[in-house]
């Protein structure tokens, strides 16, 4: 299987999880060619791909506007395979209903800007990376912290994605991918 994902990322972890799943795939031997968004090119076009995986992080309840763009430019060839939305954030660490609403939202926001609506939703959780926040990031994004009940410790940068969940989640992608038809249109 030839899998495309293109993620969007603004503080590095959509590009860490994009370079995970496309590992976790490889080593089931199949071909996965991660491009961002932003570089996206006529090379990442989806029809020569099996599959797509979309990545993008929530960053003030939006995703980044390379990918909106992307989606919306090659939606026909998206929805014509199996595809994903990868959604990162701090939130999906959350047992909060506010969190699971808000990120909902974020998602229902995201289908209604780019008219794509993912055969599968993951929601992945992000990670707090103090070490290369500005001061005032690090004081808001500690805040953030305390009140969700995790480390404030700014010194060093916490991860909260689970990668074991991540991996079972690529491995549901590829199997369906493998049972596809071929020769998708789009």
């Amino acid at each position: 299987m030839k899998l495309l994902l293109v993620y969007g990322t603004t503080e590095g972890q959509t590009h860490k999880v994009a370079r995970f799943v496309a590992g976790h795939l490889a080593h089931r031997g199949h071909q996965t060619r991660i491009v961002s968004a932003i570089e996206a090119t006529a090379a990442a076009n989806p029809r020569e791909f099996d599959a797509v995986v979309i990545a993008a992080s929530v960053h003030t309840g939006r995703y980044q506007s390379a990918i909106i763009h992307f989606v919306r430019k090659h939606l026909a060839a998206i929805n014509a395979r199996p595809n994903a939305f990868l959604s990162i954030s701090l939130s999906a660490a959350s047992n909060d209903e506010n969190d699971a609403r808000g990120l909902d939202r974020c998602v229902a926001d995201f289908t209604q800007r780019t008219g794509w609506i993912p055969q599968h939703t993951h929601h992945v959780a992000g990670a707090f990376r103090y070490r290369s926040y500005g001061l005032l990031k690090r004081w808001a994004m500690r805040y953030i912290a305390r009140r969700k009940g995790v480390s404030t410790d700014t010194s060093r940068d916490h991860e909260l994605t689970d990668w074991p969940e991540l991996a079972r989640f690529a491995d549901l992608l590829a199997g369906e991918a493998e049972r596809a038809p071929r020769n998708r249109p789009g």
